[in-house]
């Protein structure tokens, strides 16, 4: 049961008798269908972000909230002093489209947890649950109840995104598309540009949109990876760890919560013009990572265009009701490019398709005890520098 504090304060939140707990063994085999498949999930709240994370020294903790509501908690357990700080990845999970589900209904549920994380010791608790800015109801509860803006944990806070409807097609969607995006997708098609589909799950049929692999998927996202550092290199940003993105990758795949899509020259199948990463979850599509061979864009212009179209029509044949185009923004700000920004030309590109601006809430923090957290950041400090030698 929750103890006054948190949740007293947003006027109650209690789940119930015998909630929050650890889920049961019973309840982790469908883990994934409450918190990953259903309206609002997230690929970071799956049990597979939770066994890659485990890697690095995370601790997980899958809670059920109440009968309806998990939440993966990872957890960092502070050395010689006890305790530990909480993160939940993109989580609790809330059901925007659920009018009963928003606001304060998913603040509750999130006070509840965090008393109940308090009475095992967790001294700060990071969240950034993907909830929008227009439920101001869900902000306004988090900050009355002392939690406070943190900058970002994942790399972008808000999406540019394009609702679908049901009953969709192909081109009910194209309209919106501009002329230029249509006619550079056009362009690619007739060049014979290959997209190769690695994926496990959802829609079966391949063609004529996708061709199947011609190489192992390790290759594949081998390939993927150099062209992102390549990227990199250019454009002054750093990915990697390369070992950890892979692993992940290939786990998530196997999961059936990761597609990747691959844009090759008929001319020279073996050659990476382009690839696109997607998510799979809350019945969306969500571009994770994408990038393009240097001089693709003057020998190929409409490489990228393809892949993000056949993206969408992936979608629309899954019934997905969103296609979720990623985040433009970066720090510290993360607002609305403007023209003559870097990332402005990003941000036209994926607008031509349709697509919207969804401003979210955003990472915040609750520090429950200010003395064990200083301490605990002192206490791991020392032990990297025990451990490694450096500070």
């Amino acid at each position: 049961m929750a103890s006054r504090g948190v949740a007293s304060v947003l006027g109650g939140g209690t789940a119930g008798a015998g909630f929050p707990r650890d889920a049961s063994a019973v309840e982790l085999l469908d883990w994934d269908r409450l918190v990953v498949e259903g309206p609002g999930g997230h690929v970071y709240q799956s049990r597979a972000w939770a066994a890659e994370r485990a890697k690095l020294g995370w601790r997980s903790l899958h809670v059920m909230v109440d009968a309806d509501h998990g939440a993966l908690v990872l957890l960092r357990p502070f050395p010689i002093i006890g305790g530990g700080s909480a993160y939940i990845p993109r989580g609790p999970i809330v059901d925007t489209t659920d009018p009963l589900d928003g606001g304060d209904a998913a603040a509750r549920r999130l006070a509840v947890l965090t008393d109940w994380l308090r009475g095992r010791g967790v001294a700060v608790i990071a969240t950034d649950a993907e909830v929008p800015a227009a439920d101001a109801a869900y902000g306004r509860a988090l900050r009355s109840s002392g939690w406070a803006p943190i900058p970002e944990i994942q790399p972008s806070r808000h999406r540019v995104s394009i609702a679908l409807a049901r009953d969709t097609d192909d081109d009910a969607v194209r309209a919106g598309v501009a002329k230029s995006t249509r006619q550079r997708i056009a362009a690619a098609e007739r060049d014979a540009l290959v997209v190769q589909r690695y994926d496990t799950a959802g829609w079966p049929d391949v063609a004529p949109l996708f061709s199947r692999p011609t190489r192992s998927l390790g290759e594949a996202l081998g390939s993927f990876a150099t062209l992102l550092e390549q990227t990199g290199e250019r454009l002054g940003f750093t990915f990697g760890p390369r070992g950890v993105f892979l692993d992940w990758w290939t786990a998530a795949h196997a999961a059936g919560l990761l597609v990747y899509l691959e844009a090759n020259d008929p001319e020279a199948p073996d050659r990476t013009l382009g690839g696109l990463i997607l998510y799979r979850h809350g019945g969306r599509l969500s571009t994770v990572h994408s990038g393009d061979a240097q001089g693709v864009r003057d020998t190929h212009p409409g490489v990228m265009h393809l892949l993000r179209w056949r993206a969408i029509q992936l979608a629309i044949r899954e019934g997905c009701t969103e296609m979720d185009l990623g985040g433009v923004d970066v720090a510290p700000d993360h607002r609305e490019p403007q023209e003559g920004e870097p990332m402005a030309g990003l941000y036209e590109h994926k607008r031509s398709f349709g697509a919207t601006w969804v401003e979210m809430t955003g990472a915040h923090e609750r520090i429950l005890s200010s003395w064990r957290y200083a301490a605990g950041r002192v206490a791991a400090r020392l032990a990297r520098v025990a451990r490694t030698g450096r500070p």
